[in-house]
């Protein structure tokens, strides 16, 4: 059998099989609004408001001082108009999927989307702390500008800001799209649930994961590799632990060393303190304590004593 002949007499039926399938299992149709092209509509949406937080540097073109005003007015009128119908998309979905009857999707869809354009200027403020403790906290960071353009953190932190303000607005979908862009992008997991405080930073980056119910205080710093994540996803009857406490807190002024893991919802470390790279700590960690692999600090006593 050719191309050809496959083409007309093969592939319908390979498409039926598909349709079939498709059908069948399709949780989310294109008449709900969320389909594949309403997520890439969010992509393009995300990428506006970090344009706006940062023109110049996220947008596609270059801003003078006297054209700013003009640019992020014209914007966040883009970023309203694209964003309003997603949001109250999203709400209508989960209304019907819940047989919601009671709910004005139009009035929680357009207090969300004002919400978060009028909240835009404090997380500009946010972020800029969280710029100042990457510049004071790596060495080798020489301007600000840098940051904002090249350290993949500021990215997975901004996007986590936005899509945690919507979290808490309880919009559906649109934060975990937000949140999972900037882990594809960055290799920095951040769900949209999680509690972070001021000046933030991640060194490196890769391989980070913070689950939804972690709060971290301010001045935290993390490397690459860490996960803040639950001791057990599930509970003794098998069932998932939803909207229960599962992740660690972490206080003030605590820095997390590479491919630390910290896991459980009790765990709590302490402000001041200092976890170790490659340890694994299930259990609340006291204010100033440091924390390392006991292992490694052993080998290193061995190898001292031998010198001696």
């Amino acid at each position: 059998m050719d191309f050809t002949d496959w083409m007309n007499t093969r592939l319908p039926s390979v498409a039926a099989q598909l349709e079939q399938g498709v059908r069948s299992t399709r949780e989310i149709t294109s008449e709900d609004g969320l389909d594949l092209a309403g997520r890439n509509d969010i992509y393009e949406i995300l990428d506006d408001i970090l344009a706006a937080l940062f023109p110049g540097s996220y947008g596609r073109e270059r801003i003078s001082n006297e054209n700013v005003n003009f640019f992020l007015a014209d914007l966040l009128r883009h970023i309203s108009f694209n964003l309003d119908k997603h949001i109250l998309a999203v709400f209508r979905y989960r209304c019907k999927k819940e047989n919601c009857d009671h709910c004005d999707c139009n009035t929680r869809s357009a207090e969300a989307l004002m919400h978060l354009i009028e909240s835009l200027p404090r997380i500009r403020e946010l972020l800029m702390l969280d710029i100042q403790a990457a510049f004071e906290g790596d060495p080798a960071a020489r301007y600000r500008d840098e940051i904002v353009l090249s350290y993949p953190c500021i990215e997975a932190i901004a996007t986590y800001r936005i899509a945690h303000l919507l979290y808490e607005l309880e919009v559906p979908i649109i934060p975990r799209i937000m949140a999972e862009r900037a882990h594809s992008r960055t290799g920095i997991d951040i769900h949209p649930g999680a509690s972070i405080g001021t000046r933030f930073f991640i060194d490196h980056g890769t391989g980070v994961v913070i689950g939804e119910t972690t709060h971290i205080g301010n001045n935290v710093k993390i490397y690459q590799g860490v996960t803040l994540g639950a001791l057990s996803p599930f509970d003794k009857d098998g069932n998932p632990r939803k909207q229960q406490k599962r992740h660690p807190d972490i206080e003030d002024d605590v820095i997390i060393y590479a491919n630390a893991t910290i896991l459980g919802g009790h765990t709590v470390i302490g402000k001041g303190a200092v976890i170790g790279g490659n340890t694994w700590i299930t259990e609340p960690v006291p204010a100033g304590a440091h924390i390392y692999n006991k292992d490694h600090r052993e080998g290193l006593r061995r190898r001292a004593g031998r010198k001696r």
